[in-house]
Formats: C-alpha cells, structure tokens, sequence
C-alpha cells in the first residue's frame, strides 16, 4: 500500500496562503520544478480540496502554464497523467481528466483511493490535509519552505495538532526554498 504524503509549500512562519489568499511568494523555479517532478515517480494519485483542486487544474486547462520552460512542460504531463481525488461538497463536477470527485473525505473514501492505485498518494492542501492529519492517516509531511514572512493566512497545520516527526530528506535550492521530508512516527 502506497504512502499518503502530505505535500505543502510554506513560509518560514508557516502559511500556505498569506492574509489576503496569495502564495505568489511560493511559486518555484525551474529547479524545484524539476525537483519536484522527481517526487513525482512514486506518486500515482493526488488527493485535493476544492480550491486546491481549482488551483492545480490550470496544468491541464491552461496551456500557457506548459510553456514557461521544459520543466514546467514536463510537471503538466506529469499531472495530467496522474490520477486526481477531489474532496468537495461544493462542487457539482471535474473538468480535468483522470479526476473523480467524493463528497467528503472519509477513511472510506481514502482506502477507496488507496485501493485504485500502485502507489504513493499525496494530499495537498493545509485543509483537507488537517482532517487527514487529525484521522492520523498521514504517513509523511513534504514541506517546501519558502523564505518569505507572511504574518497570517491559511496555516500549514492545524492548531492543537501533535505530530513526532522523523527527518527523511533534506533539499536546498539556489532560490533559497528547503525543502524538508519527515515519515510521521506512529
């Protein structure tokens, strides 16, 4: 059975999203892009949230995101050909391909993803990734830390939250992101 990672980017005091709903302070260069499509090998399916879903569907919806270098062309295939689990009572459809939607997340619906796939899962996203943390599904944190202050917004984790954590792998990038793996120990 495949891993669920959680994989998040934040600012050094821990924000997904700054006051104001942004991340464009977290946006990669071609070499985390790169990087990050390395991860990308074990990970068969990813599991996302309405607005995460909404933000990441631009790699399929929008060609121009391809063609900002041979890096960013390669992570659109890549997402394109993975399989997509959206979590929203919001939503009445999916309009990328590979994409099914689930009313909730549930430990049901988790093993249902769990089941379709051979590999690695990750859950992207602090809110739904916080009912995943709090169910203690996760099996991994993937954190790329941006060096950027943001003082508020959307926090990575959730507040009253315990986790003992083992460092797996370390990376730093020339742009200043580190980026940090930990296996959650159980």
């Amino acid at each position: 059975m495949g891993k669920l990672i959680y994989s998040v980017a934040s600012s050094l005091d821990g924000y997904n999203t700054d006051a104001e709903g942004r991340f464009d302070w977290a946006f990669p260069d071609d070499s985390v892009v790169a990087a990050l499509s390395e991860d990308l090998a074990t990970v068969k399916t990813f599991l996302y949230g309405r607005k995460m879903y909404e933000t990441m569907a631009i790699w399929e919806t929008d060609p121009s995101a391809a063609d900002d270098s041979p890096e960013s062309a390669n992570f659109a295939r890549l997402w394109q050909d993975t399989e997509k689990v959206v979590f929203s009572t919001t939503l009445d459809d999916v309009w990328t391909t590979r994409t099914r939607l689930e009313p909730a997340f549930t430990l049901e619906a988790l093993e249902r993803a769990r089941a379709a796939t051979d590999g690695d899962l990750t859950i992207e996203g602090p809110t739904l990734a916080g009912t995943a943390l709090a169910l203690g599904v996760v099996d991994a944190v993937e954190l790329l830390i941006c060096p950027a202050v943001v003082g508020g917004g959307t926090r990575v984790f959730p507040d009253g939250l315990r986790l003992d954590l083992d460092l797996a792998r370390e990376r730093r990038f020339d742009n200043g992101m580190v980026q940090v793996t930990y296996t959650v120990r159980r």
